[in-house]
């Protein structure tokens, strides 16, 4: 296989809820006038507590500073696997899910103590890391895998020792005691779709109201004891090389036409796993290796989206129930994970 480190420098941004209006032109700009912005990776998801805006260093000179935007500090590199060496293709084509790169990538880098941020689409999964980082995740999976980096529309085979900066992998130990931290299960269910970006504008209307105009009250989750919620305000946007992605509930799908919209030929809904009590932070690894691990040891698929203050796992909603056990055990048998 072969993973590719993209020719995007992206920063992770959060904008609050009260300050969105100050942000709707930049966000209209890089959501439906692509041709008049040098962005070429966006994404834009709502939880309740605000928005999660990930954009590459063009995108970034759109947002003006502000005290309601906060963005951390480090610069981003997505990683994307490739199983056939086509990018193209592989951004063409249904994901498998981030479970499947749970052994290969996501555990191997936990272990190296590198912390990750996912971002799974329609098409993929992107699994950004800190540029600071990336001597240690090329050591890290060299062995695994044909590493490249696209510089300039080229992908350069990359090695060690062409980006070692006195880093170095920490050897053969097991993932890092990290927080078990607990999780929520609202009853929202769940759909994973795509359209062709030309028909944007026709259901511009739509994704406004979606994204700019939904309840922005906000639900008192984290103080809540019970795992299960009656509903999230989550929706997630990606513009990523000409290739849209959407992450909605099924009342935020009736409101858009369903004949622009792609999904897999199933139907298939999911349900969401929501992943801390308390905002997660940057610096902690393994949280997304604590989840993705016992699903890929289960041969249960997910998509994994991370914001700026919590994390997301979607899974079938066949399996949920199995999900819930797998987790609930983790969390209170002392000899698992």
């Amino acid at each position: 296989m072969e993973l590719h480190i993209l020719d995007h420098r992206l920063r992770v941004t959060s904008i609050t809820k009260s300050g969105l209006a100050q942000f709707t032109h930049a966000l209209i700009k890089l959501i439906f006038l692509r041709r008049r912005t040098r962005c070429k990776f966006f994404s834009m998801t709502e939880t309740p507590e605000n928005f999660t805006v990930v954009l590459d260093e063009e995108g970034f000179k759109e947002l003006e500073a502000s005290s309601q935007l906060q963005a951390e500090d480090s610069v981003w590199l997505p990683l994307n696997v490739l199983s056939d060496g086509n990018a193209s293709a592989s951004l063409g084509s249904q994901p498998a899910g981030v479970t499947k790169v749970a052994e290969s990538v996501i555990a191997p880098l936990a272990r190296q103590h590198v912390s990750v941020f996912m971002l799974s689409t329609y098409q993929t999964d992107f699994i950004l890391v800190r540029e600071k980082d990336l001597p240690v995740v090329v050591s890290t999976l060299e062995e695994e895998f044909n590493i490249f980096r696209e510089v300039g529309g080229e992908s350069l085979l990359v090695r060690g020792h062409d980006v070692a900066n006195g880093l170095h992998k920490n050897g053969k130990e097991a993932v890092p005691a990290c927080t078990l931290h607990p999780v929520l299960i609202p009853q929202n269910r769940f759909c994973v779709m795509s359209l062709d970006p030309d028909t944007l504008p026709s259901i511009a209307t739509t994704l406004i109201d979606v994204l700019f105009y939904s309840s922005s009250a906000k639900e008192d989750e984290t103080s809540s004891s019970s795992a299960d919620l009656e509903r999230i305000n989550f929706f997630s946007f990606s513009l990523i090389d000409g290739y849209v992605s959407l992450v909605m509930d099924t009342l935020a799908q009736r409101q858009f036409p369903a004949d622009l919209l792609f999904t897999s030929s199933s139907g298939e809904l999911w349900r969401m796993v929501r992943i801390g009590g308390q905002p997660l932070g940057f610096d902690e690894c393994g949280i997304v290796a604590q989840i993705s691990q016992p699903l890929a040891d289960c041969d249960i698929s997910a998509y994994y989206i991370s914001t700026f203050s919590f994390d997301h796992a979607l899974v079938p909603e066949e399996d949920i129930s199995r999900v819930s056990d797998l987790l609930h055990k983790q969390r209170t048998d002392p000899t698992t994970g």
